[in-house]
């Protein structure tokens, strides 16, 4: 064997340590775990921590022994729902701007607990951002706040400029301000609605439309340049009705007020002033008082006391959120499940405030399995929507009646379309005179492209073994055949919805067709034609629920059946609940309004360009309905216009 392939020693030093640089490489690999072990430890020490919070921020609930005495501040920034949808997260933790929205079940017990409750030495009302809420839902809330004024505690209202909403409950304080710098006009309900048919047209879009009802107007922007006469004549007759009530409304909580005047001949009141908007607001007693924020805080901190250290205009205030909190609901007594039914229709499953109905059918279901109820309360508040999901939701109503449980029928502020097919699986049904109802009627939209491709030189053809081959063709258009299948199918959805209200209301298949046609109605005129059994409240109706089942009223609690928001919507919402104390928010003035107007109509055109070309379900919707409501458009709408903006650069 050679040397060199003889195995060679390890070298080594003459005190038989190893080398240096094996012994640096050791320490240096054992600091290397060291500091992992430490990093480690702190990232799951910091999640522990993190979770902790969020754990605490969850479940955490103010007692009323944090609540000081004060001025329960309702700062409405939002509109006012039955059921609020779910916070995006994303957009709310990035810092966007996320419209808010209240639910009215809480406003109205936070309004009810402030009128016996020592602690609040008024209720002060900041409507400079109100969204607005439908006819039905405000006028509650004009009763909330009278019961406050009348049991002797001040209420208060400000904004820069007031809309026809807010000016409902502004009617109800004990002092309305207005800013110097802005004033108040009535505008009345309805106004403009787009009609796509010159825009279809020109882009060679069919639009099969398949309809039952005269008045079934929500398909006319797609297939007309102008409102039909019927549903002209319709309209006229709704919006009088509404306005009628919001002008009793007003003149019942503000007796003196000339609201008649600034209705008819608005700028007679105006020039007399020479265009003061707000001078004329006083004049005619639509105002107690003009000033500015700083002003109007001085005067609430003479009722409510003002805080130490805090700038001149500030005052001693209760906020929203810890005062819903500290109220919460009963949760004692037999159990009235309240199964709410708010926003659009849809097929399939969606979170709060859009009506899934496999969502909703899925909390009915659980209810019935689960909590022991006596009584089922429906809380209606919706436009309509799928008729297969409306359907889904009565079916899974039924299932309460089949085990006895008496069903009570609430609708909020509409109860439209779909919204009353679903309504027919009560026993009773409330409404309140501003409710928006009926609009029995189907239909459904097919837009089809052939002519827009022809004029880009695109043709179809290909072999079809049966007359529907590859119906519906968006690409080549529908045949006759599939035309009047498609035709048959919504006059037999018609008959079906006929025929459920017929057999609910106790009526003939025709007189339900004669009141039916897809017009719509306000609650006053839908109780005059059967459509409504009672005016009342969602707490009347739970009244209702518990003598038939033969409770007491008085002891029974409210179970609502829906489903409860995630943790991430929960976390974001217990975030954002601290700074409702702060008393400011920005302010608009008329032309200020007029833009935001501006905004959502836009939005809602683009929306309905959207939904036209995804197609969709039979449906059961009410056009009408979307002027009357929260002046928001919805979240998909906003976020459509958000994104055309960003493309385009504006």
């Amino acid at each position: 064997m050679t040397d060199s392939a003889m195995p060679r020693p390890a070298p080594s030093f003459s005190d038989g340590r190893p080398p240096r640089g094996r012994s640096g490489w050791r320490l240096v690999r054992g600091v290397w775990k060291l500091l992992v072990a430490v990093k480690d430890a702190l990232v799951l020490i910091a999640l522990l921590l993190f979770f902790a919070l969020l754990f605490a921020a969850l479940n955490a609930r103010p007692g009323t022994k944090a609540i000081g005495e004060g001025a329960l501040l309702l700062d409405l920034d939002g509109s006012i729902v039955e059921q609020p949808a779910e916070v995006d997260t994303l957009a709310t933790l990035s810092g966007q701007s996320v419209a808010k929205q209240y639910r009215l079940r809480d406003v109205l017990r936070a309004i009810d607990a402030a009128r016996t409750d020592a602690r609040v030495k008024a209720v002060v009302l900041d409507l400079d951002r109100f969204g607005g809420g439908y006819p039905a839902a405000l006028g509650e809330v004009a009763d909330a706040l009278v019961r406050v004024r009348q049991s002797g505690k001040p209420v208060l209202a400000y904004a820069t400029a007031y809309t026809d909403g807010s000016y409902r409950l502004a009617a109800a304080a004990s002092e309305v301000w207005v800013n110097p710098m802005g004033g108040t006009l009535f505008t009345g309900p309805g106004g403009t609605q787009l009609y796509y048919k010159g825009l279809i047209d020109r882009l060679g879009v069919n639009t099969h439309v398949y309809r039952v009802g005269r008045y079934k107007s929500f398909v006319e922007p797609y297939t007309r340049a102008d409102q039909s006469p019927d549903a002209r004549a319709a309209s006229q007759a709704l919006y009088g009705a509404l306005l009628e009530q919001w002008r009793e409304g007003v003149t019942r909580a503000r007796p003196k007020a000339q609201v008649a005047q600034f209705l008819s001949q608005p700028q007679q009141a105006v020039l007399a002033t020479n265009g003061d908007i707000a001078q004329a607001n006083l004049r005619a007693g639509l105002v107690d008082r003009l000033g500015d924020r700083t002003s109007f805080g001085q005067r609430v901190a003479k009722l409510a006391g003002m805080e130490a250290g805090k700038p001149i205009g500030s005052f001693r205030t209760i906020g929203y959120d810890r005062w819903v909190a500290a109220n919460p609901m009963s949760t004692t007594g037999d159990a009235i499940g309240v199964l709410t039914v708010a926003g659009d229709i849809v097929d399939g499953e969606a979170g709060p405030g859009t009506a899934a109905g496999d969502t909703i059918a899925k909390a009915m279901l659980d209810g019935l399995a689960t909590k022991n109820l006596k009584a089922v309360v429906v809380r209606v508040d919706s436009p309509g929507g799928s008729a297969l999901a409306s359907e889904r939701i009565r079916l899974a109503v039924l299932e309460a009646k089949k085990r006895g449980l008496p069903i009570v029928v609430s609708m909020g502020g509409l109860a439209a379309s779909g919204g009353y097919w679903v309504s027919t699986a009560g026993d009773t049904i409330f409404a309140e005179p501003a409710t928006i109802t009926g609009s029995i009627g189907i239909f459904g939209i097919i837009p089809t492209f052939e002519n827009t491709l022809a004029k880009i030189g695109v043709t179809t053809d290909g072999v079809k073994s049966t007359p529907l081959t590859g119906q519906p063709d968006v690409f080549g258009g529908t045949t006759p055949v599939m035309d009047a299948i498609l035709q048959a199918g919504i006059e037999n959805g018609y008959r079906q919805f006929i025929g459920r209200v017929a057999d609910a209301r106790r009526m003939t298949p025709q007189r339900v067709d004669e009141i039916g046609q897809g017009r719509v109605w306000d609650g006053g005129t839908a109780r005059q034609i059967g459509l409504v059994d009672r005016f009342g409240s969602l707490a009347d109706a739970v009244a209702e629920a518990a003598k038939r089942a033969k409770l007491d009223p008085a002891r029974v609690q409210t179970v609502y059946l829906e489903k409860a928001p995630g943790w991430a919507a929960r976390l974001v919402e217990s975030l954002g609940s601290g700074n409702d104390e702060d008393g400011a928010s920005p302010s608009g003035d008329v032309f200020a309004h007029a833009a935001a107007d501006r905004r959502l109509l836009v939005a809602r055109a683009i929306g309905d360009v959207a939904r036209l070309t995804r197609g969709g379900s039979v449906q059961a919707r009410c056009l009408e309905c979307g002027a009357m409501g929260p002046g928001t458009a919805n979240a998909a709408d906003s976020r459509l216009l958000d994104l055309l903006i960003a493309r385009l650069g504006f």
